[in-house]
């Protein structure tokens, strides 16, 4: 699956040269998925003709245009130097990033961020790092944080229009792979495809998080403190059915547009509900996507991270470091998390994964420069709509194909 890719010239011998197995397999599991997100299963007697739309030209899939990710990156009280480092690891000119720093955090702190952005040249030329100077207060399991993910969600609808997926990342968040590995393969990603991990096998949740009443003060106080549980408890919901899963997505434009649009009531009733609802970001979008049926066919159970848990699972996971080095690569997820300020393994996966120096944005087809004598090589660029995966894509490319199996696609959605 690995080519350079560019918008702006195509070679067309290209187009004849015999694609590799993985590719083969790859775009013929797209190519269905495609047929069966839009249409009801197909029955036997139609699988003719769904082999004859696989055999069409599967190299004009690899041309389709490259995406843009719209990133929101969210950080507290002294988390300056862990966003910036998180910013840097997942910056490209392609995309788009909105950084946040809660109303924890002080204005120097969020000055600082401000002007750091503001120094980097080649985000000066295109423009594409925001910084939220009106920050929001944000109580910890309270709603205030899914408010706070809304209006990230809102300020790029707003701000910017040409992005396809929204990722949510922290400052306890790092990749595990460059962006060009992630442009490349989601290049051949369908637009339409939600990764949010979801069930609705809610068990202790029902009894910890349904029917306990919470109250965030954050809504109406400006200084930060904990939730407050009221005495009463409520029924599980019958109007619609409860989902929850990780807080951590990649999800489509349009489908953010229909939450923060909501020509349906189904969001604003469903964020009235979540108001009173313990850790709201591990329900709210996962219970939206899978009670309205123009999206409910359009996720992927997985959120596209590693997270490694205790068994069994407490309510915060592991903190990563070097002994986890070898199952975050072997996982083939792009994202991983928790991580602790500086631990040893975010240098190892910057030289081995990212091969990013300290202090400078990972390296992709972009950067027109070189190493030598300790050069940064994007100090020169070229082209943004050039990228050179690295061998990271393969082991993403492998979990795209097992994601997207016939068999495990559909009967992991909205159950």
């Amino acid at each position: 699956m690995k080519r350079n890719h560019s918008s702006n010239h195509q070679n067309p011998k290209r187009k004849w040269l015999i694609p590799t197995i993985s590719i083969f397999i790859f775009s013929m599991t797209l190519f269905l998925i495609l047929s069966i997100t839009h249409t009801k299963p197909s029955s036997p007697s139609s699988s003719s003709s769904i082999i004859n739309e696989l055999n069409l030209n599967l190299d004009e899939m690899g041309l389709q245009n490259l995406p843009k990710f719209a990133y929101f990156l969210t950080g507290t009280k002294g988390d300056v130097s862990r966003v910036k480092r998180v910013l840097q690891s997942v910056y490209h000119p392609r995309n788009y990033y909105l950084v946040h720093l809660d109303l924890e955090a002080s204005d120097d702190e969020r000055l600082e961020l401000a002007k750091y952005v503001k120094s980097e040249s080649i985000v000066r030329e295109f423009r594409n790092v925001m910084v939220v100077g009106k920050a929001d207060l944000v109580t910890y399991k309270g709603p205030t944080m899914i408010a706070c993910t809304l209006h990230g969600v809102a300020l790029l609808l707003k701000k910017v229009q040409d992005w396809d997926w929204f990722i949510n990342l922290s400052a306890s968040d790092y990749p595990l792979m460059t962006q060009d590995d992630l442009l490349h393969i989601f290049s051949f990603i369908p637009r339409d495809l939600n990764f949010i991990e979801h069930t609705s096998n809610i068990g202790w949740k029902e009894y910890q998080r349904a029917k306990p009443i919470i109250i965030d003060p954050g809504l109406y106080h400006s200084k930060k403190s904990g939730v407050y549980w009221a005495k009463e408890k409520r029924s599980v919901p019958s109007s619609f059915k409860l989902f929850t899963g990780s807080a951590w997505v990649v999800l489509t434009k349009p489908f953010l547009e229909f939450c923060v649009w909501g020509w349906d009531n189904l969001p604003r009733t469903l964020l009235m509900y979540y108001t009173n609802f313990l850790s709201s970001p591990e329900g709210y979008f996962h219970t939206v996507i899978c009670n309205q049926k123009d999206y409910q066919n359009t996720t992927i159970n997985h959120d596209l991270h590693y997270i490694r848990w205790d068994n069994p699972p407490k309510q915060h996971p592991l903190f990563l470091n070097l002994e986890h080095f070898n199952d975050m690569v072997q996982s083939g997820a792009p994202f991983a998390r928790k991580f602790t300020q500086d631990d040893p393994v975010l240098d190892k996966i910057d030289k081995q994964l990212l091969r990013r120096s300290a202090g400078r944005f990972t390296p992709g087809g972009w950067c027109a420069g070189n190493h030598i004598l300790g050069n940064d090589p994007c100090s020169v660029h070229r082209n943004p709509n050039v990228v050179k995966p690295t061998l990271s894509s393969k082991r993403l490319e492998k979990l795209m194909v097992k994601l997207l199996d016939s068999e495990n696609f559909r009967s992991k959605q909205c159950k």
